[in-house]
């Protein structure tokens, strides 16, 4: 029996034993990663999965199983225990499947997501192997933490008493390396990856180890800088959490309980006119694409944030009942939990101006290439980060600092920002590199 029709089939069990309504959701996935460390394969693993849960609603109550078994005793007794569960839990009046009319219609498009070459474990080990051998040959690197390959396919396909049939499959290259200079007391780590949907997409695995090993030789002898209120600049591998924070703020849960800094800000200004902020379920390739959400609704690339202005909450079916709104396509879920709205590929906007011509006004700032704890209060906006990078004297990036705190509140800090034009799809939240003004920053 194909995915489809177990699924379709665990749905209508599931309404003729007393639900109302059901939807179940099927993820089987592969995978293989190899790691290795200074030329010596130390671990390599293959895995295969397929797990599958069960959402039933009775009334407005609803319930989810979950099962790896496909026996059909087991199945019989997954939908029992999701029912079970559903008449035993407290009504939620926000639960419910998406009406007919507001499912995805036609064939779902193609994104493009899926890599039909899998890579043999030997492709795996010369890609890590690539990857270190490069990053050990620079001068200065001392160690190495190791290197790893890997690849992964999904297949996902989901199922609905409402008359919702979809699935999509997604693919994942990655190749990355951690590497040590110096020696004793006085070692410095770093690192760098590149992972796509497409091995062709991939940085070369050779540059990948030479960039790591060039950033990690750079933050030798680090220093300290007194505390001082700064422009601090955000390297594009930190700038993209700078746009998680706003999606955090934005998503609908948090402002149905009233638990975020942003809960009256829909329409106004809260970034500078040079900010928008993107979020895209359709780009061809990317990391986070699918063609509907999971709740079977259509999904389209929106602006979050044009030219400073918020304009929409990420929202899903039961967030958007509770505000009084509609969904915005942007349901997520897993087999063993309810859909949750959550940002596809979101981004920042490139600028108009390079990171060079952004930080040239600077006599003193902090330029952040790595960013250590998570101290954000979504409630507030206070923000507090251990930070490392180098410091920024009359406009360029001089010597290597760390053992740093940079704080501020989101709020002013949204308002101050300026983005460069180096925006590149990495990561699946990206943004280019960014300046904020006015942050405190602590150090000696």
């Amino acid at each position: 029996m194909d995915a489809s029709d177990l699924l379709n089939d665990l749905v209508s069990k599931a309404n003729a034993r007393g639900a109302d309504a059901a939807d179940a959701v099927l993820v089987s996935s592969r995978s293989l990663e190899l790691v290795q460390r200074l030329s010596t394969p130390e671990r390599v693993e293959r895995a295969e999965s397929q797990h599958l849960g069960l959402r039933v609603l009775i009334g407005k109550r609803q319930a989810i199983a979950s099962s790896n078994d496909w026996a059909e005793i087991s199945l019989n007794d997954l939908v029992d225990r999701a029912l079970s569960m559903a008449r035993a839990v407290p009504e939620d009046p926000y639960c419910g499947l998406a009406d007919a009319d507001e499912l995805a219609k036609g064939n779902p498009l193609d994104l493009e997501l899926c890599d039909g070459n899998e890579p043999t474990a030997e492709e795996l080990v010369e890609r890590a192997k690539t990857c270190e051998e490069a990053a050990l040959e620079v001068a200065g690197i001392s160690n190495s933490e190791g290197a790893d390959a890997s690849w992964s396919r999904s297949n996902v396909t989901l199922a609905a008493s409402n008359g919702f049939l979809g699935c999509y499959t997604i693919s994942r290259h990655g190749i990355g390396v951690a590497v040590l200079a110096g020696e004793g007391s006085a070692m410095e780590r770093d690192y760098e990856f590149t992972s796509a949907v497409f091995a062709a997409d991939m940085k070369d695995a050779a540059e990948i180890g030479r960039i790591a090993g060039e950033r990690t030789v750079r933050r030798l002898n680090p220093r300290k800088v007194p505390t001082s209120k700064v422009s601090v600049v955000y390297d594009p591998r930190v700038s993209a959490g700078l746009v998680g924070h706003l999606a955090s703020a934005i998503n609908g849960a948090a402002i149905a309980r009233g638990t975020s800094f942003l809960k009256d800000a829909m329409s106004k200004m809260v970034f500078s006119r040079d900010i928008t902020i993107v979020d895209d379920p359709h780009r061809m390739r990317g990391l986070r694409s699918k063609p509907f959400d999971a709740e079977g609704l259509s999904n389209t690339a929106m602006k979050l944030v044009d030219a400073g202005k918020l304009m929409s909450w990420v929202l899903d079916l039961r967030s958007a009942r509770q505000l009084g709104l509609s969904s915005i396509g942007r349901a997520s879920r897993g087999t063993s939990s309810p859909p949750s709205p959550t940002t596809t590929n979101l981004y920042l906007e490139a600028g108009k101006v390079s990171p060079q011509e952004i930080m040239a006004d600077i006599k003193s700032g902090f330029y952040v290439t790595e960013l250590m704890g998570f101290g954000i209060n979504n409630i507030t906006g206070d923000y507090s980060r251990g930070a490392a990078g180098f410091w920024i004297e009359n406009g360029e990036i001089t010597y290597p600092v760390s053992e740093m705190t940079i704080a501020g509140n989101l709020t002013e800090m949204f308002l101050n920002m300026t983005p460069a034009n180096d925006l590149v799809f990495r990561f699946g939240t990206d943004a280019p590199t960014v300046r904020v003004d006015g942050m405190t920053v602590a150090g000696a």
